[in-house]
């Protein structure tokens, strides 16, 4: 095997694959990446034997003799590759005994590759049924919910992102029993109506490489029981959906939220920031108090004597109340809607509030609700 390719384009293929990659002195080989080279295709391949990511890359020269494959240690490989100026190597392999020579402008380099037999192998897709999405689209679900997923590993069905596929829309959920998103698409459907878990570093994964992209493109999803793959460009993603039931969500979601609070989100968040630094570091609550055409906002920490408080103007509907949330949640989920204005919806103290995005188009394909349950205040 041998072939010649321009470093930095190597260095950005494998990178995007490296994500993957983990350290098991079980399987020692899947620290590797997997070479495969067919007349002038190499295909990479890295796994962490739950997920899958493979890229392919198409080569002016190269050859093949013997061997077509190989399993190359990968830091090693990225140091060096990232190490390198812009400029076309050449990449060797003796088929004798799997060593790797890399010929540079500066010089030459040797490391010890292994024999790929042992490399685990891909996922095998057999039926599945497909949905094919925007880049934007999946990049926009992914990134607006996957905060609120849990991080508790004893809860794995929590601490994926449920997807769930109809011939009306395609609905992304993510919670932690504090705070939920549901984010939706009225223009992606599917002919039958299906639903999954991704795991959670998979599917950030998946978005991350979309996101270094700047070029949009489509997204082809196939799923089946077990797995679901990606395909985009050149490069291919598979993983092992999560196993069980997720949560029946909108039942948290409450129906009748009489009081109606209308901010300017920005004003809101640089508020929340500045106020929770005075917050208690444990509980992290922020006291909201609504009346007329203003709201207050107010955090202390009566261990070390520090307070905050601020006003702000707003458009409020209902009867005066005073509320608690965990300003981190807050802030977490004002910062990933993007409208001018946002819409905070409640009924009670004990009970949990709504956030929405206030959009003026009627005819708007997304729809995102995202939900916070209240810390009780102490002269509740």
């Amino acid at each position: 095997m041998k072939f010649i390719i321009n470093s930095q384009l190597f260095a950005k293929h494998l990178q995007a694959l490296s994500g993957v990659l983990t350290t098991n002195n079980n399987v020692p080989i899947i620290s590797c990446f997997h070479f495969h080279l067919d007349d002038k295709t190499l295909t990479v391949k890295a796994t962490d034997m739950e997920t899958t990511l493979m890229v392919t890359m198409e080569l002016e020269e190269a050859k093949v003799e013997n061997i077509s494959e190989i399993a190359v240690p990968a830091k090693m490989l990225l140091d060096i590759l990232k190490s390198l100026s812009d400029e076309p190597i050449t990449f060797a392999v003796d088929e004798g005994n799997y060593s790797i020579e890399i010929v540079s402008r500066e010089g030459k380099y040797h490391l010890a590759g292994q024999n790929p037999e042992s490399f685990p192998a891909m996922q095998d897709k057999g039926d599945t049924t497909k949905v094919v999405l925007p880049a934007s689209v999946l990049v926009n679900a992914i990134t607006k919910t996957t905060f609120a997923a849990s991080n508790d590993d004893m809860r794995q069905q929590m601490s994926g992102i449920f997807c769930e596929l109809t011939p009306e829309h395609t609905t992304f959920v993510a919670t932690d029993a504090h705070k939920l998103v549901r984010y939706r698409r009225l223009d992606v459907v599917s002919d039958e109506a299906k639903s999954f878990i991704f795991p959670k570093k998979p599917i950030n994964l998946v978005k991350n490489i979309l996101s270094a992209n700047k070029e949009e493109c489509d997204v082809t999803m196939e799923y089946n029981q077990t797995n679901v793959f990606f395909s985009f460009g050149n490069m291919f993603v598979a993983c092992r959906l999560v196993d069980g039931k997720y949560p029946d969500y909108e039942r948290a979601i409450p129906r009748e939220n009489p009081f109606r609070l209308t901010l300017d989100r920005a004003s809101f968040l640089n508020s929340l920031r500045r106020v929770s630094i005075f917050a208690n570091q444990t509980t992290h609550q922020v006291r909201i108090k609504t009346g007329g055409n203003e709201i207050i906002i107010t955090a202390e920490d009566i261990d070390y004597s520090n307070d905050a408080r601020e006003r702000l103007s707003c458009e409020y509907e209902g009867e005066p109340m005073e509320i608690g949330f965990n300003a981190k949640f807050l802030i977490e989920m004002v910062s990933n809607l993007d409208t001018e204005n946002i819409l905070m919806q409640m009924s009670h103290p004990s009970r949990a509030g709504l956030l929405t995005p206030v959009v003026d188009d009627e005819n708007s394909k997304e729809d995102i609700l995202m939900l916070v349950m209240p810390v009780m205040l102490a002269n509740s």
